[in-house]
């Protein structure tokens, strides 16, 4: 049984808290497309195709911070598209310093699998964070 927009992209935030790559890469459609906006000081910045690439997203996101929340507010849903609002505080690991920001996620949905998912936030917090 297929799940809905929303309760694929609830599923796949709760495999991320859980660190469970292999995981939320069950639940990425072979076309997916991760977009995170940023400078390269930030290493999970980028565009990422398919699902090895979309992997090594996850993988590195989870390599580079200590996630300390989390928290998405609100999921709303528009056919295939859900967007997610919250609130994040991390550490990049690199440097020790924190990263708190907003954040809005907006992802496309095919079948019960992410096709396509576009991250939002305050980056210069980030590069903030990142930077040396």
């Amino acid at each position: 049984m297929s799940m809905n927009p929303v309760e694929t992209t609830q599923e796949i935030f709760t495999r991320f808290g859980a660190k469970d790559v292999p995981g939320i890469v069950e639940l990425l459609d072979d076309d997916i497309r991760i977009e995170f906006y940023g400078p390269s000081v930030i290493p999970y910045a980028g565009d990422y195709r398919g699902k090895e690439e979309a992997r090594r997203f996850f993988e590195t996101v989870l390599g580079s911070v200590d996630i300390h929340q989390f928290d998405a507010e609100q999921m709303l849903r528009d056919g295939d598209m859900v967007t997610v609002t919250g609130v994040l505080h991390l550490t990049a690991r690199a440097t020790g310093r924190p990263i708190r920001s907003d954040f809005a996620h907006v992802i496309t949905v095919r079948d019960g699998k992410w096709l396509r998912f576009r991250d939002f936030m305050n980056t210069a917090v980030a590069v903030a964070a990142f930077s040396r």
